[in-house]
């Protein structure tokens, strides 16, 4: 990899920014990429490096986006003839461009670890705390009075800062009684993937009046998991550690596996002149016929549609959103 694309990952990786990595593992002339080619593409769209032309970039653009939305790994085949040789595995994509050649590409998406904060520090969160690091979460403890060194795979805070609560982490709030309901506000305006509380019904049924009371919106407090965890049974801290961090990995791979995940949906549309799907948001190459918006993978994709528009809208054509 280029070292201004080794840097640029540094950065974002430093900056727990989600991005994905991009590489030519095979091609077929004329083809104009090369293997060993790379690209990286961040989760706003940005796209740098090189792993061919106008064509194969929108299609790698968007399966990047797709790949750091849901996190999985992808190989793409872009050929003349993508039903031609079907793998299991692997994501065939027409290659559109009138110079041809096959081109393979994996699209590898670069995550930072996933979030969970834990207020309070009873026995309960300290074996949690110790489970979720073994997991692979990074670990946040916000209590007043917490033993650090009970806490030896966790960062502990005396209070809440402005950028200890990340948008889309998993949050858990266990402080007796002690701050509940302003944690669970504060939780809540960062839209956190799951807010547990450990409370009794009872504890739960005042701590939802107050949040009513002020001003809290009923959808969102229907939506904490109250008594936190999978109902196990658990008595015991071990326990019903197990049955927290149990129920956090099971909304977490649900979420990832309908699409329900924290980042903006990828919106597409469809180039009316060559049918290749093109990411809307900072798409470069664009037209309007008749008060609509159409976008293109590639300048000449444009050239051709803006030369006889009618011919393009006549056979039906046009954007698709999703």
């Amino acid at each position: 990899m280029r070292p201004d694309l080794l840097k640029l990952a540094a950065r974002l990786a430093e900056r727990e920014e989600r991005f994905a990595i991009v590489t030519v593992v095979r091609r077929e002339p004329p083809s104009s990429a090369r293997v060993g080619d790379v690209a990286l593409v961040s989760e706003r769209g940005e796209y740098h490096g090189w792993t061919g032309g106008g064509c194969t970039r929108s299609s790698v653009l968007l399966e990047a986006m797709r790949a750091i939305a849901d996190g999985e790994p992808r190989l793409l085949s872009l050929s003349p003839e993508p039903e031609g040789g079907r793998r299991p595995g692997v994501v065939f994509l027409p290659m559109t461009c009138e110079s041809g050649g096959t081109v393979e590409i994996y699209v590898e998406p670069v995550l930072p670890s996933a979030r969970l904060l834990l207020f309070g520090s009873s026995p309960a969160v300290r074996v949690l705390a110790r489970i979720a690091h073994a997991v692979g979460y990074r670990v946040d403890v916000i209590d007043p009075e917490a033993d650090e060194s009970a806490f030896p795979d966790a960062k502990v805070q005396r209070s809440l800062v402005a950028d200890a609560l990340p948008r889309g982490a998993h949050v858990l709030v266990a402080t007796m009684g002690d701050g509940d309901i302003e944690a669970i506000e504060a939780a809540l305006a960062r839209s956190p993937a799951y807010l547990g509380v450990i409370a009794s019904p009872k504890r739960f049924a005042q701590l939802r009046d107050a949040l009513l009371a002020r001003g809290v919106a009923r959808e969102a407090i229907e939506r904490i998991a109250a008594p936190a965890g999978l109902d196990l049974g658990a008595r015991t801290p071990e326990e019903i550690a197990v049955s927290i961090i149990a129920q956090i990995v099971e909304r977490r791979r649900r979420a990832a596996k309908t699409g329900q995940t924290e980042n903006v949906p990828v919106r597409e549309a469809v180039d009316p002149v060559c049918g290749m799907s093109v990411k809307v948001a900072g798409a470069r190459h664009t037209a309007e016929a008749l008060g609509v918006t159409y976008y293109f993978c590639c300048a000449g994709c444009r050239t051709k549609f803006l030369a006889d528009s009618a011919r393009y809208l006549a056979a039906g054509a046009g954007a698709r959103g999703s």
